[in-house]
């Protein structure tokens, strides 16, 4: 199974928007680009949700029966480790490998040595096709970044086997994720981790790696533009010169997680995939969540009520929402608005707040992320909040294919041919 060269990662928390979503990746594909749906779920929000991996097989294979869709889709085991991987092999045929946890981890006595003894290729400046000057790497630096990585790609191949003995290899696409760190990976990490990816013999098709800034949930990037853009143009320098050095798949890509709202970074990012010729895995996660409140707050009614009693119950439960979510979100509370006053705000007034709209001086990124974490609040009204889904289908579905469409889809893929 070999992953597509443009691939959108769409989460769906309730399971009501495959087919909304779909809608804009049927636009993309009539304008000549294909880019296909990864639907995403991770143990956690299965857990805060109550539902389970099959729930999002069901409900990603009705949608492409609805629709048409006639390219290839996927269902994504997001953010899993050996622990929770079990629960997911049925229902998946792609599976986020995180080990995050395990970096910085001793390895096994010995592993950083063997490691150097296989790789003489890591001492002395290391030439890469396409980056402005050629990596440095002096034995004890490569030591060290072989120390801090090697434990997490050790666990990355168990997790991997696993997978691989309850599914045809050929079955399934394999990620690894490393972005939910403390710091950013220099160029000769990146290319210490690819080689003991290949070590491992895991046949990786994407690869999240940690950026330099913020990648805050549902808004907009925090950092410096051009300092990430010339990481990203190294990473993909180092990825393509890895995947020849050790054999990886030709295919393997880039995965940029918490992607969604980014919109500072896109030109960047598009003109980089230009300039290499290289794919894209773009994950928008809790967007289409965002976006179902949107559509509610629009909608007026029992669905405007209904958004600012969750918008109240997440307040009242801030500590606990955000908690699981301090590392990607930064959140102003004094800018954060009384009930008081929502309570007595207008539709547009709602909508004006929560849509991501940076040039609105009424867009609150405060209440935006306390609102993206928030989907606890909607799992615990159960029916009530589904059936509100249902009475205000049409508007919420407009707000998912045009927020995926118009505000990620569009600048990443569409506005330049990328090749």
């Amino acid at each position: 199974m070999q992953l597509e060269k443009y691939s959108v990662g769409v989460g769906d928390r309730f399971g009501r928007q495959a087919e909304a979503q779909l809608q804009a990746f049927q636009t993309a594909a009539a304008q000549g680009v294909i880019i296909v749906p990864v639907w995403n779920k991770s143990n956690r929000e299965h857990h805060l949700i109550g539902s389970e991996p099959i729930a999002v097989r069901r409900a990603a294979d009705a949608a492409i029966q609805a629709v048409g869709w006639a390219h290839s889709y996927y269902v994504d085991a997001d953010h899993i480790g050996l622990k929770t991987v079990d629960r997911f092999i049925t229902a998946c045929d792609f599976f986020t490998i995180d080990v995050a946890d395990d970096i910085g981890k001793p390895p096994a006595p010995g592993a950083v040595k063997a490691f150097m003894r296989r790789h003489p290729e890591l001492e002395g400046d290391v030439e890469i096709p396409g980056m402005e000057r050629p990596i440095p790497c002096a034995r004890a630096d490569a030591e060290q970044a072989a120390s801090k990585f090697l434990r997490a790609i050790e666990e990355a191949g168990r997790v991997y086997r696993r997978i691989g003995a309850a599914k045809a290899e050929d079955s399934f696409i394999a990620e690894l994720s490393m972005d939910e760190t403390d710091r950013s990976q220099t160029p000769l990490e990146l290319l210490i981790i690819l080689a003991a990816i290949a070590d491992e013999n895991i046949p990786i098709q994407t690869l999240a790696p940690k950026f330099t800034g913020r990648f805050n949930k549902g808004v907009d990037y925090v950092g410096d533009v051009i300092r990430f853009e010339r990481e990203f143009n190294d990473d993909l320098c180092v990825i393509r010169h890895a995947i020849r050095q050790y054999r990886l798949p030709a295919n393997l890509k880039l995965s940029v997680h918490s992607g969604s709202d980014k919109f500072s970074l896109y030109k960047p990012i598009r003109d980089a995939l230009k300039r290499h010729n290289a794919g894209l895995h773009l994950k928008t996660a809790g967007t289409t969540w965002l976006e179902e409140l949107t559509g509610l707050a629009e909608s007026g009614g029992d669905g405007l009520i209904l958004a600012k009693q969750i918008y109240e119950q997440a307040l009242a439960h801030l500590e606990e929402l955000c908690a699981p979510y301090a590392s990607v979100i930064d959140i102003d509370r004094k800018g954060l608005p009384s009930t008081t006053s929502v309570n007595g705000w207008t539709r547009e007034q709602f909508v004006r707040a929560l849509r991501h709209d940076p040039s609105d001086p009424q867009f609150n990124p405060s209440l935006r992320q306390l609102l993206h974490v928030g989907f606890k609040v909607a799992a615990r009204l159960g029916s009530r909040y589904l059936q509100q889904l249902e009475a205000c289908k049409p508007i919420i579905a407009r707000n998912v294919t045009r927020n995926l469409l118009e505000r990620h889809i569009r600048p990443l893929f569409l506005m330049i041919p990328l090749c």
